[in-house]
């Protein structure tokens, strides 16, 4: 199941499907839309049904504060996450050093 990650170098860091560079947004406007799986699928060859799932469970997990997401980021980026973090006990992260 493809997933979605983000990285600083692909479009600002926007969270995006892993192996291309469609944003979970895009996608989801898409959707909003009115196009259908199907006609997503055709437009991106790229893209599978999973593909199109793993955006939707991202956005109910956005929605619900509930995200998990492989970030490609420094040392430094992930202490000042981190310290952040530690302000606002409301946020949760997982957080993976490349």
């Amino acid at each position: 199941m493809k997933r979605i990650i983000a990285n600083p170098e692909i479009l600002g860091g926007k969270p995006i499907i892993e192996g291309t560079r469609l944003s979970v947004e895009h996608i989801l406007g898409l959707l909003a839309n009115g196009m259908s799986h199907e006609e997503i699928i055709k437009a991106y060859p790229e893209l599978d049904k999973e593909s199109i799932h793993a955006v939707l469970e991202y956005a109910a997990a956005a929605l619900r504060n509930e995200i998990i997401i492989d970030v490609k980021a420094s040392k430094q980026v992930v202490e000042y996450v981190c310290a952040l973090c530690s302000y606002n006990t409301d946020l949760s992260l997982i957080i993976s050093v490349y």
